[in-house]
């Protein structure tokens, strides 16, 4: 990949998203896991299974297998939409994914520094200093002699002939004014060389690096005003129900609506552009109108994807020539959740309206959904003991959020489907396997997007 100047060059827009996509998507990628049934139950327990059977009508996806079903669901559509890389200031491109390799500009740094506070030195002590000084930032100074010093700043450019920088510690001056070392001089010491971190057309970062603050940085340092990127997918978020209050206490059989306020930044924290956060009413005519203009990418609702007198994600869909690729998942909380491709680069989540059920199905459809998407690289796997034993379900995957304790993972009470006090101080949802987990095995953990080790909060 060639360097693509301070706005990106043009050579990289020639790659579009699919592309990116693939290289992200590497042989060190992590295996789909297979579907957690009674081999992990026994684990669990230690006993002969005798959990219930699965129940033959129990139609619904496997949790690891629905998390597959929208990866692929969205390479799917960065294949037939083509959508292009943008040029992004480095303001704006926080949290998207390389499009173009990053490439230096310039050396860096792109000239000898000094690495210390102190004397430009050439040859042995003692010195005479001369009465200017080297300041960070400005033009080149008269080259030094032998004998000679010059005080300089961190970041200054080092004078011609320098042969090392003497720190302001390392040195002291006589009553004549002359400078002398207190301990050994190496030539080249504390100085930064030019292009000791990457020489001009050097590779920097490759093609589907996350951007973080970090590598803003270093492209700043680069040169760098944009750089090219995986545009954001842009959702639409549907808060579903007539009973939904926006401010206030609930009261006479409403209730407070906990999604709206929660949804759209857990989606920007997976990826997301969240283009409109719309209130739709019980109606099925205001859901269709609702679903059918949007422009989005992903359209999410929350509520009604079940089969009550006021659920009417299903017949919307059927309505609209949808199709259904997952209509729930062997998943508690969440259950209830699908995922359905409205047009051949559209997709919608239906979200339960239940809270942590609501966590639950973004997590499981959202997540792979818009991180593929946005050509974000899938997170490793990785498991920790939990401390406690936890209740499971017969045949279905639970989520449960834990904090992080040392070296165990703490299941968290109010994990209910309609509580959001566990998640609320949670750092990471355990999966645990159908059957359940006893105290100090292993759970495979997924970690919140601003989690950072916990908030001394422990609801147990």
């Amino acid at each position: 990949m060639t360097p693509h100047g301070t706005r990106a060059g043009e050579d990289a827009e020639d790659l579009d998203v699919e592309e990116v996509l693939a290289l992200v998507r590497n042989s060190n990628d992590p295996p789909i896991p297979a579907e957690r049934g009674e081999t992990d139950s026994r684990r669990a327990s230690d006993q002969p299974d005798t959990s219930p059977r699965p129940d033959t009508r129990h139609h619904a996806t496997p949790w690891p297998e629905a998390r597959a079903t929208a990866e692929r669901a969205a390479r799917n559509t960065a294949r037939a939409a083509r959508r292009r890389p943008v040029s992004v200031p480095l303001e704006a491109a926080l949290g998207l994914t390389l499009a173009a390799a990053l490439d230096a500009l310039t050396d860096l740094p792109s000239f000898d520094t000094s690495a210390m506070d102190g004397w430009a030195v050439a040859g042995p002590a003692p010195w005479d200093v001369r009465d200017d000084g080297v300041l960070a930032g400005h033009a080149d100074h008269a080259p030094l002699t032998d004998g000679e010093a010059v005080r300089i700043a961190t970041g200054a450019r080092i004078p011609p002939d320098t042969t090392a920088v003497l720190r302001s510690e390392h040195g002291r001056t006589d009553d004549k004014g002359r400078l002398h070392a207190t301990r050994d001089v190496v030539p080249g010491q504390d100085i930064r060389p030019r292009g000791q971190e990457c020489r001009s057309g050097d590779q920097l970062l490759p093609v589907g690096t996350l951007v973080t603050p970090a590598v803003l940085g270093l492209a700043a340092a680069a040169g760098y005003d944009m750089v090219t990127a995986v545009p954001r997918p842009r959702a639409d978020v549907l808060v579903l129900g007539d009973e939904l209050l926006t401010e206030g206490r609930p009261h006479d059989g409403l209730i407070r609506d906990a999604l709206g306020p929660m949804l759209p930044p857990w989606l920007r924290a997976l990826g997301a552009e969240v283009t409109a956060v719309r209130r739709v009413r019980d109606d099925a005519d205001a859901l269709h109108e609702a679903i059918t203009t949007s422009d989005a990418d992903v359209v999410v609702t929350t509520g009604g994807t079940a089969a009550g007198p006021v659920d009417h994600v299903h017949p919307t869909l059927r309505r609209i020539g949808a199709e259904l690729l997952v209509d729930g998942v062997k998943v508690r909380p969440g259950h209830p959740m699908l995922l359905a491709r409205i047009t051949e680069t559209q997709h919608l989540v239906g979200l339960p309206g239940n809270p942590l059920a609501a966590v639950s199905g973004l997590l499981t459809l959202a997540e792979p959904l818009l991180r593929t998407l946005a050509a974000r690289p899938a997170p490793e796997p990785y498991t920790w003991p939990l401390r406690d034993a936890v209740h499971g379900h017969p045949y279905d995957t639970r989520l449960v959020p834990v904090v992080l304790r040392g070296d165990e993972a703490v299941p968290l009470h109010y994990n209910g489907p309609a509580m959001l006090r566990g998640i609320a101080a949670a750092d990471a949802l355990a999966v645990v396997p159908p059957g359940g987990a006893r105290a100090g095995q292993e759970a495979e953990l997924l970690d919140l997007p601003w989690a950072s080790g916990g908030i001394g909060v422990c609801f147990t």
